[in-house]
């Protein structure tokens, strides 16, 4: 399990009263600074002071709430807690002075500098394992001894210059991605353990049953509503898994799904959350850091592909509801919708005003998220939802549990600013740039498919953010400058890291769920893999189909979307073998074929869209009108 978002559990430590108390005064000082509360009181503060103190309460809170030692040694945690929150509020406290002596090496900034980044380094294994632990690792390695190898890719660095350049500077550990994760994605990780607290799940859940419960193959889609739903506020694959899936894996097994089946889909309505708008994941905000845009633009960039991916699977669903009978329990209550609605509308007003906020006033994301925070609190105080009304102490448990949920996140964003800062200082960055685009120029379906594999090859055991970061620093910049739009390139690279939650052998989604459902993982894995398939495709097409991410013009935004939803369409049923009928074999190829058609850009001009356009006709004309060819027809 993971620290990264609501409803994550973590076996219980003796130190939960100081770990509460901390992640507390964590959640205040960045709602605060949110706010900017330090500057209206006339305290001038460096940003880096912030993030140092951020970063000393989550690795103080760290070794306390994942604790390793035992016996004799169990004095160790609590001795390294202490160690990482003082040398990190060292950075906090004397920044000011700290800063202009850094370039001569000073003693206790080398000090503090390792004793930072090793602890760092330790955090994230306790954390998330050996994956992400392994890459800093090898680059701060690369960092000292790099330059010895052959081909000559970077420079001599010596170690103490290394050490304090990775930690204390800008370009750094206290760099880009802690600042994305201490600002904006606290708030937004405030505002769903706060939907949580105030009773948002079961709203979700119920929503869920009002849309699709009565549909064909019902149980399924309301894994994939809910899911979706609560994806788009927790942002981690796992978490929602494990939060979701206690309610929508029973269900599934009940309605008669096979347990790898449902375990499938859980994983991959959960892991399409971290795309999912109004708020997505962590990714996200730093995606619009990455490139200087509003975080407005990201979320209408991924409209269309999370659609994609989201009705793929409904696609499936479907199908293999209508081919195998399978409908929701009948002892399952099923509210009208116009009643959920008007008994939860407290928890659809805080996203209308987050939308609001962020597209209409243009406020900042942080000031949105805590403005929709404080409504859904006002709200759940006054309004009761199913006879039951939150009480103010449980929507104050929304500030602790957002502070330990935030925790591995701010880790994971400080391992990967010491990562940028070996790129940077080594030169390495700007060298593997110029190699990926002499390569581009021979072939840019070859750059992208080495993107893709890298992806989800660093994926393996990796949380997408921290996948993310990597791949926007190391192959980002060489998208882009081989004349693929921006958004596009780090669309493309955020849908791959995502992928690596449900791509075997290593797909923690897909493993969280097997696990919950008394499924086989890799056959679970596979399944995923099968039903997912849209998501390995669509960013290929959104490289050259730019109207996928909202980069064109209406009319070839809408003209890509159709060809694409209709393709869609099509290759699911060719995979499954179903649609509106059982298919034969050589009906699913040729539907295979023309979906594809379908959907891959052949040109920007009518030509291309004249072969979309015959494409959908001939699909169409396959499906209907068997009687045309009824020799290829399989079973009626």
């Amino acid at each position: 399990m993971t620290l990264s978002s609501p409803g994550t559990p973590r076996r219980s430590t003796p130190y939960g009263l100081l770990t509460a108390t901390l992640a507390t005064i964590m959640t205040l000082c960045a709602i605060l600074q949110a706010l900017d509360v330090p500057q209206m009181l006339g305290l001038s503060l460096y940003t880096e002071q912030y993030l140092a103190s951020i970063l000393a309460f989550a690795l103080g809170m760290t070794f306390l709430v994942a604790p390793r030692f035992t016996g004799r040694l169990r004095f160790l945690d609590p001795l390294m807690a202490l160690a990482g929150f003082c040398a990190a509020g060292y950075i906090a406290l004397s920044y000011p002075t700290i800063v202009n002596e850094l370039v001569y090496r000073p003693v206790d900034g080398l000090t503090v500098s390792l004793v930072i980044g090793l602890l760092t380094i330790e955090a994230v294994r306790r954390l998330t394992g050996p994956g992400l632990t392994v890459i800093v690792s090898l680059f701060l390695a690369y960092g000292l001894v790099g330059y010895l190898l052959p081909f000559e890719m970077t420079r001599q660095i010596l170690w103490d210059r290394l050490a304090i350049y990775v930690v204390m500077d800008t370009n750094g550990l206290i760099g880009l991605p802690l600042m994305v994760t201490a600002s904006m994605v606290f708030s937004f990780i405030f505002l769903g353990q706060l939907l949580v607290s105030s009773g948002g799940s079961a709203f979700f859940n119920d929503l869920a049953l009002a849309l699709v419960g009565r549909s064909r193959g019902g149980a399924a889609k309301i894994a994939v509503v809910s899911s979706f739903l609560f994806g788009s506020v927790s942002g981690s694959a796992v978490a929602n898994v494990a939060a979701s899936g206690g309610v929508t894996l029973p269900l599934m097994r009940r309605a008669g799904y096979k347990p790898h089946m449902a375990a499938a889909i859980e994983a991959l309505s959960s892991t399409g959350g971290q795309l999912a708008p109004p708020i997505m994941g962590a990714a996200a905000f730093l995606m619009a850091e990455f490139l200087q845009i509003s975080f407005a633009t990201v979320i209408l960039a991924a409209v269309i592909p999370s659609l994609l991916y989201y009705l793929a699977i409904f696609f499936y669903i479907d199908a293999h509801a209508a081919a195998n009978g399978m409908s929701l329990p009948e002892d399952v209550e099923i509210r009208p919708l116009r009643q959920v609605l008007a008994d939860g509308w407290q928890f659809v007003a805080p996203f209308v005003i987050l939308i609001c906020g962020l597209f209409g006033l243009n406020w900042r994301p942080e000031l949105a998220a805590l403005a929709a925070a404080l409504a859904l609190a006002l709200l759940a105080l006054f309004l009761p939802y199913r006879g039951k009304r939150s009480r103010l102490g449980d929507l104050l448990r929304a500030f602790p549990d957002a502070g330990k949920g935030m925790i591995e996140i701010v880790i994971i964003a400080a391992a990967a600013g010491m990562v940028i800062g070996v790129l940077n200082i080594s030169g390495l960055a700007f060298s593997l740039t110029l190699n990926l685009v002499a390569m581009a120029e021979g072939s840019l379906m070859l750059l992208l498919l080495i993107a893709a594999l890298v992806s989800v090859v660093l994926g393996m055991g990796m949380p997408t953010v921290g996948v993310y970061v990597l791949l926007a620093s190391l192959i980002g910049p060489a998208l882009v400058r081989a004349g693929i739009e921006p958004i596009a390139a780090h669309m493309f690279l955020l849908y791959f890291g995502m992928l690596s939650m449900i791509t075997p052998p290593v797909a923690l989604a897909s493993f969280t769920a097997a696990t919950m459902a008394g499924a086989e993982a890799m056959k679970t894995g596979w399944q995923a893999f099968r039903m997912g398939w849209v998501a390995y495709l669509i960013p290929f097409v959104m490289v050259f189909e730019p109207g996928l991410v909202m980069q064109a013009e209406p009319a070839d935004v809408m003209w890509q979307l159709t060809g694409a939803l209709i393709g869609v369409w099509f290759a699911t049923g060719a995979i499954y073998g179903y649609l509106t009928r059982h298919l034969g074999i050589v009906e699913r190829i040729l539907l295979g074929t023309i979906a594809l058609a379908g959907i891959l850009p052949f040109s920007l001009g009518w030509g291309g869209h004249l072969v979309n356009l015959l494409a959908i006709f001939a699909g169409v004309v396959l499906i209907f009108r068997t009687r045309l060819i009824p020799s290829l027809s399989g079973r009626s």
